[in-house]
């Protein structure tokens, strides 16, 4: 009920809201790990991305979601997993992982070799939503495992075990950052088998409800300030003026937290934003725009 409630508040046409309730009925209770089926702390709020998504889901296809930083693609991911009640496996790609991690690798059990399994396939064998965090960053022997599973095969191959076929309910997002260290092209291969959201930018409605759904009891004053900072460093880092360290909406939430724990607004924005350029030049930059909007007198109380 509370995911049905979700998607009408949100505006989700009604024939997707009964796709998702069918699948949902569907997979019921076919799931091997149901602790993994969580509702995040913050979800997703987009009508337009978040049909694209539900549809491509319902059809069988996997998404690829690319974008700037601080979009919200891991957020999108996770309320997908919740929406649709499937267990969510996260695997956060970096430049040494191989297919090893992924698949599973071999352990001595009961005086026996057997298959620790990794987490895509026990994500294969759950049914469950995998969340390839960072795909850009796997390597080649990564990608070999993903392209069987990916396309209409829907299987992964164990070298020396039998194979693993994906279940019907099992769904992978894929999601990536441009230009982060280690990152690089995906091949068109890999490519063709996600269909693609690209990921728009924050703007003062989405920030507005985050900082409603974590903060409910934030000032209006505030909120306006604490968003108007976030909108004057995007638009910045879009100038090129700085880069996007400080473009950190992690951070902001973070500082946010430190004032409801009762440190001074401006100590907790030094701490969670200003602080996170290590250059000179582009931190005065930071903290000018920083100043312009959080006053240096304002305490706990004028934010909570």
């Amino acid at each position: 009920m509370e995911r049905l409630e979700f998607l009408k508040n949100q505006g989700i046409r009604e024939e997707l809201q009964r796709g998702v309730e069918e699948f949902r009925r569907a997979y019921s209770g076919q799931q091997t790990e149901p602790d993994r089926v969580q509702k995040p702390e913050v979800l997703f709020f987009g009508r337009e991305i978040l049909e694209m998504a539900i549809a491509a889901l319902l059809e069988g296809e996997n998404l690829l979601l690319t974008g700037e930083k601080a979009t919200g693609k891991n957020v999108l991911a996770e309320t997908l997993a919740w929406i649709f009640e499937r267990p969510a496996y996260t695997v956060s790609f970096h430049v040494n992982m191989g297919s090893a991690e992924l698949i599973g690798t071999d352990t001595f059990r009961n005086n026996e070799v057997t298959l620790r399994e990794g987490s895509v396939s026990r994500c294969a064998r759950a049914g469950g939503f995998g969340i390839l965090d960072e795909i850009n960053m796997a390597k080649n022997d990564a990608v070999s495992v993903l392209h069987a599973m990916l396309d209409d095969r829907r299987i992964i191959d164990v070298p020396g075990y039998d194979r693993i076929l994906l279940h019907p309910a099992a769904r992978f997002i894929g999601t990536m950052n441009y230009g982060y260290a280690g990152t690089r092209e995906l091949n068109e291969a890999l490519v063709s088998r996600f269909l693609v959201i690209d990921m728009p930018m924050q703007n003062e409605e989405t920030l507005g409800y985050l900082m409603d759904t974590m903060f409910p009891g934030m000032k209006k004053e505030a909120k306006k300030a604490f968003v108007g900072l976030y909108l004057d460093l995007q638009k910045k880092a879009e100038q090129a003026e700085i880069s996007t360290k400080a473009l950190d909406l992690r951070g902001l939430i973070g500082a946010l937290r430190t004032v409801r724990a009762g440190l001074s607004p401006w100590q907790a924005v030094k701490m969670g934003i200003v602080n996170k350029c290590f250059d000179i030049y582009e931190r005065e930059i930071v903290q000018d725009a920083a100043m312009t909007r959080i006053p240096l007198d304002w305490s706990k109380g004028d934010v909570f």
